[in-house]
């Protein structure tokens, strides 16, 4: 039977993890820091260790240094705050993964599944898996902007100029086009790039649990209040809070997020201690508001709050010149993921792809281009596009 270390602070984490491991039989050690997991090192052997970037005592990047003096067992780092540069710093220093939180289960039995086998095959050396690995994550990178048209260059150099503040910024854009990716890329070049992103789809709560969820509350102040929960200000503080879809929050809580930007305090749902947080708010919407404000559903004063920059995020029918790269890098990404050859796309297909009228923007692109990567064969055609569209 393998044998699988998971070192992890978040106990919640390591019993997920060990939940899904054991379900397919593999024997599961768990160690809640560095220094735990080292020594566990030298009394047995591993096949696949599992280890968190930030834990208390010693942190997964001096664990996985000292570990290679020790052993060279497969070491998977796993992070919720992690960037490009930490990736790609690990993968140097000998980890042959990177897998950022929230843990995708699926994607934590394929990468184990992936180690075994190559040990058995005898699969390329370390420095090979180190190249190919440290090409997976940047491909992969969720704070990646693709493009090189004028639109996009002028968001990215807006993004640049304004990251290095603690401005208030409202993202604006129709659905699919990537604001979510503005918001982190303007977190990961901040000052606060080392403390929490912290986001809420503010469409996705329901009204009567969005304060909850905002600013937290306290054990039985609601029927299902069963203890106490810290909300999104309080998680996000020293850090950035991203309210996505703010043009749907209620006016209630519109109300509510306005006093705690201008108070920089918040009270958490059935408690009477304020509570002083520092937190640069990010927010966007795919509405006009100041349609929404002459309806009467957001308060104008709330606007001007979160107005202080305006960054648009084009359109993909704005930006087609940008359609072949992202084809090509939506083409490098899947074949990534799935550990399979990248297909090749036929100039007849990729001048069809830019003809056409994206309703979804970006994310309807990446669709097609992973419906026809699945359909097709390994070069895709006209036909494939004209059939499969």
């Amino acid at each position: 039977m393998n044998t699988i270390l998971i070192v992890d602070d978040e106990r919640a984490i390591r019993r997920a993890m060990r939940e899904i491991l054991e379900f397919e039989d593999y024997e599961v050690v768990e160690a809640s820091d560095g220094k735990e997991a080292l020594d566990m090192l030298r009394k047995r052997v591993f096949d696949v260790i599992f280890c968190d970037i930030k834990m208390p005592k010693m942190d997964g990047s001096e664990f996985l240094l000292k570990s290679r003096e020790i052993c060279n067992t497969p070491v998977i780092m796993i992070s919720g705050h992690g960037t490009i540069a930490t990736a790609v710093e690990c993968l140097k220093n000998g980890a042959v993964d990177y897998i950022e939180k929230p843990l995708d289960l699926n994607r934590i039995l394929s990468v184990v599944k992936e180690q075994l086998q190559k040990a058995k095959s005898n699969l390329p050396t370390m420095q090979k898996q180190v190249a190919k690995r440290t090409k997976q994550v940047q491909i992969s990178s969720s704070t990646v902007i693709i493009g090189q048209s004028q639109k996009v260059k002028q968001m990215l150099a807006l993004i640049d100029k304004v990251a290095p503040t603690d401005a208030k910024v409202l993202i604006t854009g129709d659905n699919g086009t990537g604001k979510e990716l503005v918001a982190k890329m303007l977190h990961e070049k901040s000052l606060r790039s080392k403390n929490p992103f912290v986001e809420l789809n503010c469409a996705a709560i329901p009204n009567e649990l969005i304060e909850s969820e905002l600013f937290g509350h306290e054990k039985g102040s609601f029927t299902s209040a069963i203890a106490k929960q810290k909300g999104k200000f309080q998680l996000a503080d020293t850090g950035t809070l991203f309210l996505d879809e703010i043009g749907d929050m209620s006016l209630n809580a519109q109300s509510k997020v306005l006093q705690a930007i201008q108070e920089k305090k918040i009270l958490p749902v059935g408690s009477e201690k304020e509570i002083q947080v520092d937190v640069r708010i990010l927010s966007a919407t795919n509405k006009n508001l100041r349609e929404e404000i002459e309806a009467g559903r957001f308060r104008e004063d709330l606007y001007h709050r979160m107005n202080v920059i305006e960054i648009k995020v084009p359109a993909l029918n704005e930006r087609r010149e940008d359609i072949p790269l992202l084809v090509d890098y939506f083409l490098e990404q899947i074949a990534a993921e799935t550990s399979s050859e990248k297909s090749v796309i036929e100039k007849p297909a990729m001048a069809f792809l830019q003809d056409f009228d994206y309703k979804g923007n970006i994310r309807q692109l990446r669709n097609i281009v992973e419906r026809l990567i699945i359909l097709s064969d390994k070069v895709i055609t006209l036909n494939d596009v004209k059939n499969y569209l």
